[in-house]
């Protein structure tokens, strides 16, 4: 069993509260995490400045260059994680063990995590438009107009409340290393293992240990003292911590993502050249990213496509994680599976809905739980189904006219629109409910590193302000 201590700072830290992590179907214990109160953390806070300085003893292209060594190490070497020596046999097996995540699937994760690393010099150059990495370091500098340009950082470090449902989501983080800035993580609750290994993996390719805070642990209080404690924090959740957080310019709220695809007038007789697009943007990643599509819009045949999805989706079996075929991701929180299958049924009670796929869709395999694949059909954007999202496969097929979906449709952090309509085109280019956008045949998973998702980064970092040098 693995000990986890918490970081502070870079210093390893045992707390007198200490938390088990078991294993999700054995209940074997695999590691303990030492917790810290919300009064540490406080505390820690007010050296954040100091992890800031560390960084910036080294220019962004080292630090770039370190970033890139980490993210080698990061998928292929054996780490010093906690009390013992990691291989990335070790890792995945971890991960899948408390998480409940298929093994392929934890495999898919490591590769997308170090792609960000490898490449983050492209990423970052992306994201900054281009802006040199020393105009952000310094605060100032020309652009090469002849304009002095200022750039004022808002923070020192980044809190970050991580999830555990998909470790995809730290790529979200990795940039802020080499922006110079610190990092001050709560690592989910039942995933602690790719925080860590980023940790371990980056000290080891040279990167000041002082830039990084871990707080593991189950208690809530640890990641409200983050975000009370940091200036720009990032957290992960569902729609409650949506609506807590709305307005609140110092936290960047990563919930639901509701994405959908669109199918246009001119395309949607044409449906089944992208049955395959449909079914991967559904099952992917075990349908749990805020990535998966959970709707499909189109003003006819729909019920069509949902039959067809469902011939597709439906046999899906829950496999044990080690099977090569293994899709879906245990529900490890007892009776969660359950009540999201009762909500679910309500939905289907509505006149407006029909199941396509059968009612067997419940797998109770104590002391855990699985939900098999769904297929709804929606005959109007007015049925209670028609723009869920759930942590499985699971999609809604909704009955719109084309001139009433963009009206429908709500907040979408991905949509994919399968059309060449160039007024329809205009219009989906023009709303403001859909964050990324997909012109044509793209699978909503299907992301590009090098622009923007769910919120610049540097604009939520930094400030564009003024600034005049007299010579």
């Amino acid at each position: 069993m693995i000990e986890l201590p918490a970081i502070r700072w870079g210093e390893p830290y045992e707390s007198l509260e200490v938390d088990e992590i078991a294993h999700f179907f054995t209940g074997e214990p695999i590691a303990k995490v030492h917790a810290v109160g919300a009064g540490i953390i406080r505390r820690d806070a007010k050296k954040a400045v100091d992890a800031r300085r560390a960084l910036q003893a080294l220019s962004p292209a080292e630090l770039i260059e370190k970033c890139k060594a980490a993210g080698e190490l990061f998928e292929s070497g054996t780490l010093a994680v906690g009390d013992s020596q990691q291989s990335p046999a070790d890792f995945i097996e971890q991960q899948s063990a408390t998480t409940g995540m298929p093994i392929s699937m934890c495999q898919a994760n490591v590769a997308k995590n170090a792609f960000v690393l490898k490449n983050i010099e492209q990423i970052l150059g992306c994201l900054t438009r281009g802006l040199d990495l020393e105009i952000l370091a310094s605060g100032y500098g020309d652009e090469g107009r002849g304009v002095t340009v200022s750039y004022q950082a808002q923070c020192d470090a980044l809190g970050a409340v991580l999830p555990s449902n998909s470790p995809g989501v730290h790529t979200l983080w990795l940039p802020v290393i080499p922006l110079q800035m610190g990092l001050v993580l709560k690592p989910g609750s039942s995933e602690p293992w790719t925080p860590y290994r980023v940790f371990s993996a980056m000290v080891e390719a040279g990167i000041p240990r002082e830039a990084f805070c871990l707080y593991p642990g189950a208690g809530a209080d640890i990641g409200g003292a983050i975000l009370a404690s940091c200036r720009r924090s990032m957290i992960f959740g569902g729609p409650q911590t949506i609506e807590q957080y709305a307005g609140n310019p110092k936290v960047q709220v990563h919930g639901p993502g509701y994405a959908k695809i669109l199918f246009g007038d001119d395309c949607v007789d044409d449906w089944e050249q992208h049955l395959d697009l449909m079914v991967d943007s559904v099952y992917r990643n075990g349908g749990r990213s805020c990535i998966n599509c959970s709707s499909i819009y189109a003003s006819r045949h729909t019920k069509e496509i949902a039959q067809a999805l469902a011939e597709r989706l439906g046999p899906i079996e829950a496999l044990p994680p080690n099977d090569p075929q293994a899709g879906l991701a245990a529900f490890t929180i007892e009776g969660a599976a359950a009540a999201i299958w009762a909500a679910i049924e309500r939905d289907i009670d509505d006149p407006l809905t029909t199941s396509m796929t059968p009612l067997d869709r419940l797998v109770e395999r104590p002391p855990v739980a699985y939900l098999r694949p769904v297929v709804l059909h929606c005959a109007s954007p007015e049925s209670p189904a028609a723009n869920k999202e759930y942590m499985f496969p699971a999609v809604s097929v909704v009955e719109c006219p084309q001139e009433q979906m963009l009206k429908s449709i709500g907040p979408t952090l991905v949509g994919t629109a399968i059309t060449t309509d160039q007024a329809f085109r205009r219009d989906l280019i023009a709303s403001v409910d859909i964050d990324r956008l997909n012109l044509g045949p793209i699978p909503t998973p299907q992301l590009d590193w090098l622009q923007p998702h769910e919120g610049n980064l540097i604009e939520f970092l930094y400030r564009n302000r003024a600034l005049q040098v007299h010579v």
